[in-house]
Formats: C-alpha cells, sequence, structure tokens
C-alpha cells in the first residue's frame, strides 16, 4: 500500500511516521519550497506526546521544549480563578511539552526524513487536483507559476494541508471561507527572565480578552527563557467575513495591540514590558470551519486542520492531529481495504474533534474564567462565594475528558 500525504505540517510528518511504522508506504508533498521552523509557541497534551513517544521522539522533544508544570487561570485583574498540575505533575506518563511550534514540526521532520528518506518529501509540490478510481488515486502537483511538476499514484490520498485544504476544498467546493469568530490573536517571543518555578503557564481573561504567557525553550541564561505571548482580543463581529487570506499571519502593529494590553494585570511577569520589548510579532484571524458530515470520499480523506480547524484555546490544535495520524495508520494496518480504513478513522474520529471544535467556541476549559468574570466582572474577595470548586472543577474536567486527556483524579487540581 502507498499513501499520498499532502501537507507537510505537524500532522502530515506525524502520518507520514505513523505509517512507516506500521510497514505502509507513503510519500509527503509540501507546495512550500522548503519545510521550515516557522510560528511561535505552542502546548502539546500527554496523550499526544504519548503518541510521538512511541515513535521514539521523547528525548529529542525534550531538549527543545519545556515541560510544563503548572497551569494558572487568572481573570483580567489577575485574580487566581484555577490552577492544576500539568504533564507528569498531573499523574499522566508523559509530559506536556511547552514548545516553539518550529521546533515541533523540526523535530518530526527530521525523524521522517531519517527513517523514509529525503526522496519521501517533496517540496514546491502544489496540489492542483486528484481523481480516483477502483483501483487508486492519481494527484496532480503544480509549481508556483502553474506549471505541472508531478503526477503521483496511490492507493489513498490524505488531505493534511491546513485550514485552507485543497482537498477538503475539491470534496466541498460549495464551503466557502473560515469562520470567523472577530477575534485577532497577536503572537511573539522574547528571550526573558523567567517566572514562576520557570515551566508555569498563564491564561488571563476571558475568551473575548486574554493574555497568554508561558516558557517554551531554555534561554541565553539560566535565569532565562524563550517565552512565548499571546494576546487574544475581540475586534469585530462574529458574523463578519474574515479577513483576507492573504493577511493571515502579517507582522503585528504595536500601536494596535498596546492599548489591548493596558487592560490587563498580570502578576508574576510584566506581559506590556515583554511584548514592548520584543521586536517583531504576528497576528493572526482567529478562524475554524463548521464540523464536516464526513471526511473520508472513497480513497481519500482528511486530517489535522484540513479536517477540523478549531479555535486556539484548551491547546489541541497540533495534539489533535496526532492523534488523527495514529488512528488512521492503525485502521489502515488492520483493514482489508483501504476505503474500510478511512470510514473506520472517520467514524472514530470525526465526533470527537467536532465536540472538541464546538467545545472551544464556547471557550473550552478556559471557560472558567469566563464564567468567573460574568459573575463578577470587577474581581472578587473569595473566589468561593463566586463560583465554588465543584462549579469551576466541572467546567474544566468536563473539557479535558472530552479531548481525551484527563488527569490521574487527585493529581491534577490545586486549591487556590
Amino acid at each position: 500500500m502507498k499513501a499520498i500525504i499532502v501537507g507537510g505540517g505537524i500532522g502530515g510528518l506525524t502520518t507520514a511516521l505513523m505509517l512507516r511504522a506500521r510497514g505502509i508506504g507513503c510519500e509527503l508533498f509540501e507546495q512550500s519550497d522548503s519545510i521550515r521552523e516557522l510560528g511561535v509557541g505552542i502546548n502539546t497534551l500527554p496523550h499526544a506526546i504519548r503518541e510521538l513517544a512511541g515513535l521514539g521522539l521523547l528525548q529529542a522533544l525534550d531538549d527543545v521544549a519545556i515541560r510544563t508544570h503548572d497551569l494558572y487561570y487568572l481573570n483580567r485583574h489577575g485574580q487566581e480563578v484555577w490552577r492544576e498540575s500539568r504533564g507528569i505533575d498531573a499523574g499522566h506518563d508523559v509530559p506536556q511539552f511547552s514548545i516553539h511550534r518550529g521546533r515541533l514540526q523540526s523535530v518530526i521532520h527530521r525523524a521522517v526524513e531519517e527513517r523514509l528518506g529525503h526522496d519521501a518529501i517533496h517540496t514546491g509540490c502544489r496540489l492542483g487536483a486528484f481523481t480516483q478510481d477502483e483501483g487508486g488515486v492519481t494527484a496532480y502537483f503544480f509549481d508556483r507559476t502553474g506549471a505541472h511538476t508531478r503526477t503521483e499514484r496511490g492507493d489513498i490520498l490524505v488531505g493534511a494541508d491546513g485550514i485552507h485544504s485543497r482537498v477538503r476544498e475539491t470534496l466541498f467546493p460549495n464551503e466557502g471561507p473560515p469562520c470567523w469568530n472577530g477575534l485577532m490573536l497577536w503572537r511573539g517571543a522574547r528571550d526573558w527572565p523567567a517566572f514562576l518555578d520557570g515551566r508555569s503557564m498563564i491564561v488571563a481573561g476571558g475568551l473575548n480578552a486574554k493574555v497568554v504567557v508561558y516558557p517554551i525553550a531554555e534561554g541565553s541564561s539560566p535565569a532565562s527563557r524563550l517565552t512565548n505571548w499571546a494576546v487574544l482580543v475581540k475586534v469585530g463581529e462574529g458574523n463578519a467575513p474574515p479577513p483576507r487570506r492573504e493577511d493571515w499571519s502579517r507582522p503585528g502593529r504595536r500601536e494596535e495591540l498596546m492599548p489591548h494590553v493596558a487592560r490587563f494585570s498580570v502578576p508574576h511577569v510584566a506581559v506590556p514590558n515583554l511584548i514592548a520589548a520584543t521586536s517583531e510579532f504576528y497576528e493572526y484571524p482567529c478562524c475554524d470551519r463548521d464540523p464536516l458530515p464526513y471526511w473520508s470520499s472513497g480513497r481519500v480523506t482528511l486530517l489535522g486542520d484540513a479536517a477540523h480547524p478549531m479555535y486556539p484555546v484548551g491547546s489541541n490544535g497540533a495534539s489533535q492531529a496526532i492523534l488523527d495520524a495514529r488512528c488512521l495508520a492503525d485502521a489502515l494496518a488492520r483493514s482489508e481495504h483501504p476505503r474500510q480504513a478511512l470510514m473506520a478513522y472517520e467514524q472514530k474520529r470525526l465526533p470527537m474533534t467536532a465536540d472538541i471544535v464546538r467545545a472551544n467556541r464556547r471557550g473550552g476549559p478556559e471557560g472558567v474564567i469566563d464564567a468567573v468574570e460574568q459573575l463578577a466582572p470587577d474581581g472578587f474577595d473569595d473566589i468561593e462565594k463566586v463560583l465554588s470548586y465543584s462549579q469551576r472543577e466541572a467546567i474544566v474536567r468536563g473539557y479535558a475528558s472530552k479531548a481525551g486527556f484527563a488527569a490521574v483524579p487527585g493529581l491534577a487540581a490545586v486549591r487556590a
């Protein structure tokens, strides 16, 4: 069997490794001219790290990431709403990693090159079209000028080509652009003095206005860390069309961002100073897509952001793509026919990820901050009088269970 993988991001690269581990051939096609370390910080959850550890990547990840220890949820005044341990400290057998997205992708990319060979990855190949018949799938690739460069034949085609997926567009030609909820996200990273224990993550503010800050790598000195920051603010109406595609991931403007930053008080780290010291940062419109009725059509299926793009709450985007890759590879290894495998994969993964997409629209686990801010917009003297521990726990734990990374009972939560 041979799989054609469209997209060289985290999902596509992990799929290649998972297939290789099960003796299934594949080739990967990426439209960019090279696979580079792009982006800023993300969190990868233990259920996904467990899959990467099973591929022998744990030490390589440990070398370039931070093992997340504590997660703090604060209101915009800096008061603690919820705090819990993460990863191994929460009872998991593997860590949660805070990591630069490009470094995570680079670790997986190097493993693909080592195990499958350089010839298995083709860059500068933009999918133009594909056809399928009873015997397989034929994909046609083009360069940036529109010139045909390659025709590839395989048993299945996996669309792991992101929120603007060409494969998804072909399967659902009338879907239209991504859904924008009016939120804009500014993100950057800077070498900065370590705060708290040097392994903690802070989320301050609810869905319509929040600041997130956490370390993603060792810094230039033992007392510093490469520190990721993000500011998420509602700047438009949810029913407005999203920004133009060419405006995605554009350099941010400090004069637009800093007035929003002034709305927050974050203890332990001087966020305004951190942002002011960041020479270059980017802005992204927060978009997702409505869950699909199906992912697979014959010998073609979707994976990762092509299948279930979601709002960036709950640290779930990359993690769910990794889980997709494991599930798809297992289904292909077990099934007698590729179509049977793709249906089994879809039946297992589509309902769960659809639930996560919908939950993220409501704020995900960070919805506990929204609940407290709605009841006490000016802050509080006693959190228990605003929302009890059990009520807060139900919001956070309910999401963790839905997303598949619930920790061992009794170890995760820390009472304020």
